[in-house]
């Protein structure tokens, strides 16, 4: 075992005082490849987990992947929804399904206040107001109706699978996998997460340190959480539920090293806004996966649909996409790189990347 002790250090020099002597020129301006790494950042975690002194044990041959995290480091990630600096935690040091909902947070910034219910976390930006309330798109109040919370996962997803070819949630995440191998060990959020299916499989297969299941719904956050409860061989840490907008993540930028949405983009009333704050908050590096549909229209037709898809976006606050380059285009405006788009008839997985 070899333990390592450094004083009065941040992230960007990883260290500056090694116990063993050690030459620190490395560490001054290390290559750009290591500080990309999850091993990278994990260790940086580790050293400014104290202001004072921070010490590091690991095993040779092991990946400080598998340590456990510092629950401290993992808060930092949310922020203030309205001026994205730092939210001060009163409540259970652990991070998990259990204690977060009972937390009540506060801005260092602009002292607003934010707690969570029984279930999860309200971190929008109207959280705690009892008066004040705005008109919501069609499509965003649909999802939170109790009924279809309920019946989104006893029947309403899996009809995607006949309308539209989603492969299902099983084959969707052996698919997207691939694409988030780069990021294995670090945090993930899934965006507009409905019922949880997607966040429960991220969770038990143990391939990251922080699962975030976030909706705007309330409704489908209860059935989240009630699916969580009910499951077997799911742990309850390093998962927790957030209520948030996606045009407005709760989420100190560069924190997050992917973001999944479901059956998702279509759904929400500016999918520029959502893809933009996705952007902000990834890490350089960071995975950015998503399913949508996509209605194929032979480009003759493209300026007589246009205006119908518009009057249809106006009534319901949904969007739909008619072609792979308009996805495209849109993680590209919002500065992402590497896009690659699979097809299965309606069916979209898009994948894209931060800038390292």
């Amino acid at each position: 075992m070899a333990t390592m002790v450094a004083s009065n250090l941040s992230l960007a020099p990883v260290a500056t005082r090694l116990s063993s002597g050690m030459s620190t020129r490395f560490f001054d301006k290390p290559p750009s490849f290591m500080v990309n790494s999850p091993l990278y950042r994990n260790f940086a975690a580790k050293i400014r987990a104290s202001p004072a002194i921070a010490t590091v044990e690991t095993v040779l041959g092991t990946d400080l992947n598998e340590q456990e995290a510092n629950p401290n480091e993992k808060k930092q990630v949310l922020a203030c929804p309205i001026c994205y600096d730092t939210l001060i935690w009163n409540g259970d040091p652990v991070f998990s399904v259990d204690s977060t909902p009972g937390s009540i947070l506060k801005c260092s910034t602009c002292k607003k206040s934010y707690s969570g219910n029984e279930t999860h976390l309200d971190l929008t930006i109207a959280s705690g107001t009892k008066k004040y309330g705005e008109y919501k798109p069609a499509s965003s109040e649909l999802f939170r109706l109790p009924l279809v919370s309920f019946l989104y996962e006893r029947g309403w997803r899996q009809a995607f699978s006949i309308s539209g070819g989603f492969p299902g949630p099983q084959q969707e995440f052996e698919m997207m996998k691939d694409y988030l191998n780069p990021v294995i060990g670090g945090s993930i959020i899934d965006a507009s997460c409905g019922s949880g299916m997607f966040s429960r499989l991220f969770q038990k297969s143990g391939l990251f340190s922080l699962v975030v299941a976030l909706d705007y719904s309330e409704s489908m956050l209860k059935q989240t959480y009630d699916f969580i409860k009910q499951e077997e061989n799911i742990s309850n840490e390093n998962l927790i539920l957030v209520r948030a907008d996606i045009a407005r993540l709760p989420f100190a930028s560069s924190s997050i090293d992917a973001v999944h949405a479901g059956a998702a983009l279509h759904c929400w009333p500016s999918p520029s806004s959502g893809v933009a704050e996705i952007s902000r908050i990834l890490r350089p590096g960071g995975m950015f996966v998503a399913t949508t549909y996509i209605l194929d229209v032979p480009y003759p037709l493209m300026p007589f649909v246009s205006p119908i898809r518009e009057t249809i976006g106006q009534v319901s606050g949904s969007r739909i996409f008619l072609s792979e380059s308009e996805l495209k285009d849109l993680c590209k405006t919002c500065g992402l790189i590497d896009i690659t788009c699979v097809r299965n008839r309606q069916f979209v997985m898009i994948s894209a990347r931060k800038p390292a």
